[in-house]
């Protein structure tokens, strides 16, 4: 059995990071890990589940938008709460026990009750329509929240005082609360009239008490779980961890011993920021990372790793034909977070000497961030740059046409189409939909995005990168910039001849077959078998 140990945390919290319906995705919840879950779902060739640490009352719903609502999984919440459903239940707020005289009022976010003309409780709904928490209100001030589990009961509720909450109780399916954690300083007390837990694996069931009735800390009662789950387990399990400093420590003692895989994931975790995994690196059976690069930082940092690590990219390649040859005018993605300014400026400065030698040619801006304010900062950026070169600010706007105004900014003179525009991407979905209309894919970053390079493999459009990487063969697929200079050199040589393209396209695919959902199966079990 292999144990995938994900690292799904709200803000260091031992929480999961479902939201309200209505509130934009601040994050993108695809990592390492639900991409190695995928592709066990999907290849069934070695038997896993999901060992669970955080509070994830929405678990299913998270685990239906991944691809693999049928994972199967442990939770070590549920096990404290001594939770034994397992399948997500239909629940309406209407079937909820209300005061009588409470009224409705529904508004294009969430649905309010008022009683006696007073906002008496909110209800919030997730992405799928359930209701996710419910807050209750004393005077206008809240003064408790319901976070609802998707099975079909009050997975815990949240106490405030004068605002703040206060503590939190993690309650069982019949309403008894277990665990109470104190918000002021995190200790954490057990219910003396329910004292227990509930431990199933492999059909095998069993109940066991609770050491104490505090505990300092929320890490150790799940320490005190963890390890009596552990026992239960094989000797011969696999745990591969996703490496994440929030749970760093507690793994490093709970699986002492064990058969542990590390996961790698540059968007996540860095080695060289956390000098605490040093000996948790040494005492693992296999390192894996999402890219060679990753791979090669991790042995400059660290001794006696040589034979033990494996690069296996996290997302795999597929032919996924794009539709850019298809459209009247050619975009060219440019990956802007992270970037340092003077590159940006550089970049923007290269790409606008270009421009008017092509009238098909479209600059597309992409952040993955999710901020309101984060395209109107971008293209103002874009717009200094190109006035700082000499050229129309009117490029770089939202629509399909920029405006120049007089020196008094009051009269208008001339309008232009819009050269430079902002994508804002955060989940992959949209990702996937974006890259499919672009014709090149320009990453001057230092450090390429990995999702993006994959995408480009897949949909067959040639690559600019300024760092090397294992997905870009130079004059193949695509080219590795030594400078911004380079630019316009490259956009003539892929955009002004469709053969040069065409070249690059077949040989994405060729590239891409390196990166199948077969070969990266058929590297995990290179792995376990010699592990095990």
């Amino acid at each position: 059995m292999l144990h995938f140990i994900p690292a799904w945390y709200q803000q260091g919290e031992w929480c999961e990071n479902e939201q309200k319906w209505y509130i934009r995705r601040m994050h993108t919840e695809f990592d390492d890990t639900v991409k190695q879950i995928q592709l066990f779902q999907r290849n069934g060739a070695y038997p896993y589940q999901i060992l669970l640490l955080g509070y994830s009352p929405n678990f299913r719903h998270f685990l239906h938008r991944q691809g693999v609502y049928h994972a199967p999984y442990w939770s070590c919440f549920d096990a404290m709460q001594e939770i034994r459903r397992e399948r997500a239940a239909v629940l309406s707020y209407h079937n909820i026990s209300w005061p009588a005289g409470v009224e409705f009022v529904y508004t294009p976010f969430a649905a309010v009750a008022m009683l006696h003309g007073e906002k008496y409780a909110q209800i919030e709904f997730g992405e799928d329509g359930n209701p996710i928490q419910i807050d209750l209100f004393e005077k206008g001030i809240i003064c408790r929240r319901n976070l609802y589990d998707d099975r079909g009961f009050i997975g815990s509720t949240i106490l405030f005082r004068e605002g703040r909450p206060s503590r939190q109780d993690y309650l069982g399916e019949n309403g008894t609360w277990k665990l109470r954690c104190f918000r002021e300083d995190g200790h954490v007390e057990i219910n003396p009239k329910s004292p227990q837990y509930f431990l199933s694996y492999q059909g095998y069931e069993k109940t066991k008490k609770f050491y104490k009735l505090s505990y300092d800390s929320m890490e150790q009662v799940i320490r005190e779980v963890l390890n009596a789950y552990l026992r239960m387990t094989e000797e011969e399990d696999l745990f591969c961890a996703a490496m994440h400093g929030h749970h760093t420590e507690l793994l490093k003692e709970a699986l002492r011993g064990r058969k542990i895989i590390l996961s790698f994931f540059a968007d996540r975790y860095l080695p060289g920021e956390h000098p605490e995994a040093g000996e948790m690196m040494e005492e693992a059976a296999w390192l894996i990372t999402d890219s060679r690069e990753n791979a090669g930082r991790i042995l400059e940092q660290a001794e006696g790793l040589e034979g033990k690590i494996t690069d296996i990219s996290p997302y795999d390649s597929r032919v996924d034909f794009g539709i850019s040859d298809q459209l009247p005018v050619q975009k060219i993605l440019v990956p802007v977070d992270g970037m340092e300014e003077e590159t940006f400026g550089e970049v923007i400065r290269a790409l606008g000497r270009y421009l008017p030698e092509n009238e098909n040619a479209r600059v597309h801006l992409f952040t993955r961030q999710a901020d309101y304010g984060r395209k109107a900062q971008l293209l103002e950026q874009t717009r200094r740059y190109l006035q700082e070169a000499g050229l129309p600010a009117g490029w770089a706007a939202e629509g399909e046409t920029g405006q120049f105004y007089s020196e008094n900014n009051l009269e208008e003179q001339e309008s232009q189409p819009v050269l430079f525009q902002a994508e804002q991407c955060v989940d992959e979905l949209s990702v996937s939909k974006c890259m499919r209309e672009q014709r090149l894919l320009m990453d001057m970053r230092r450090v390429p995005e990995l999702y993006l390079q994959i995408m480009a493999l897949s949909v067959g459009i040639p690559q600019a990168v300024r760092t090397k990487t294992q997905f870009v063969r130079q004059g193949r697929n695509g080219i590795v910039l030594g400078e911004a200079e380079q630019i316009p050199a490259v956009l003539r040589y892929y955009l002004d001849s469709l053969a040069n393209w065409n070249y690059a396209k077949v040989c994405s695919y060729k590239v891409g077959k390196q990166y199948t959902a077969n070969v990266l199966m058929e590297k995990w079990k290179e792995v376990i078998e010699t592990i095990g």
